[in-house]
């Protein structure tokens, strides 16, 4: 099935789900065009799509505009056709100005995903930050059985992301953990923690101690990709989607996430976990830690990636032992 019907399914399913009727209908077009399903937006004289009728009354834009105590209009984005952590998000407007960003847990899965952005970004809402800037929680509810996130936008600006200023957010992002945090509030996905620990290399890291290395207190956005960030106008780094936030995980594996999937962008999965670890020293060296720590360090977060994802239930590397397996082998022969 091509990508196109998929998101289409998913497009009706959704629509199901959030405007479930009765009520005036209203009508949307489905963006660019239906074979191109990208965003199902209020009708426009210009859209050149079909006409797509729904009834408001009743649907998640009735519960926007009681929670904005304005008219809001929602423009519902028509997510990938295979992704672990996909949901309906949308765009709520009123009078043509951007509200909020709007996540939906449909699953349990998603919901699971959706309460641990709203929690982090609450708890982030009271801890002074330099660097980063992520966003406000406007709202956290619950709409016919549906966890509802609706989220500050951020006043994106496209350009590029030096090191330094990369570098300095993950710093903040991984002191926003705290040693009390860590005993607190421990990773959502026990599972990577515990395997990363048991990571082949461990001769390596028996010599870590309390170095920056270390897990104690140590957080991660858990998703610093570059399609997550944007640098501000005042020298900042804007930060969204913190749902994989987790507190007690080794430092700097968001530095080696951002380095893995850019690599991603242009190699293939086993390719790039090589050369994740190839430039492991000097992803890390700007966090402080040695070669040693560095390799350990990326290694824990390739082995935790991989547990992510089987949690999630999908594989979109592919089965670890085609891109994971290969690498961590060859390091257990040199430890």
């Amino acid at each position: 099935m091509s990508d196109a019907r998929i998101r289409l399914r998913y497009l009706r399913d959704t629509v199901r789900l959030l405007y479930p009727g009765p009520g005036a209908p209203r009508a949307y077009s489905v963006l660019p065009h239906p074979v191109v399903p990208r965003r199902l937006a209020p009708r426009r004289w210009w859209h050149p799509s079909p006409v797509v009728t729904l009834a408001v009354e009743g649907s998640i834009e009735a519960y926007l505009s009681e929670v904005f105590g304005v008219p809001v209009e929602c423009v519902l984005r028509v997510r990938p056709a295979r992704r672990a952590n996909r949901k309906p998000v949308l765009e709520a407007y009123s009078d043509g100005e951007l509200l909020a960003f709007v996540k939906i847990g449909d699953t349990e899965r998603a919901g699971a995903l959706v309460a641990n952005e709203a929690a982090t970004l609450s708890r982030l809402a009271d801890v002074p930050l330099e660097t980063v800037v992520p966003p406000v929680v406007l709202h956290h509810g619950v709409w016919r059985e549906l966890s509802v996130l609706a989220l500050s936008p951020l006043p994106i600006r496209r350009g590029r992301v030096s090191a330094e200023l990369l570098t300095r957010a993950v710093k903040e992002i991984a002191a926003t953990g705290g040693p009390a945090s860590a005993a607190s509030s421990p990773p959502a996905d026990d599972r990577a923690r515990g395997t990363a620990s048991d990571a082949p290399g461990d001769t390596v890291g028996d010599a870590m101690g309390d170095a920056p290395g270390d897990t104690v207190g140590t957080a991660w956005h858990g998703d610093l990709s570059p399609w997550n960030i944007a640098p501000s106008g005042d020298g900042r780094l804007l930060v969204w989607d913190w749902e994989r936030y987790q507190v007690g995980v080794p430092y700097g594996f968001d530095a080696v996430h951002h380095f893995f999937q850019r690599a991603l962008r242009r190699m293939d999965p086993s390719t790039a976990a090589r050369a994740c670890l190839a430039q492991a020293v000097s992803v890390l060296a700007p966090l402080g830690l040695s070669a040693a720590q560095a390799r350990l360090t990326t290694l824990r977060y390739l082995i935790a990636l991989a547990d992510r994802h089987a949690a999630d239930g999908w594989e979109p590397l592919g089965p670890p032992d085609t891109w994971l397996n290969p690498l961590v082998d060859h390091q257990e022969l040199l430890a």
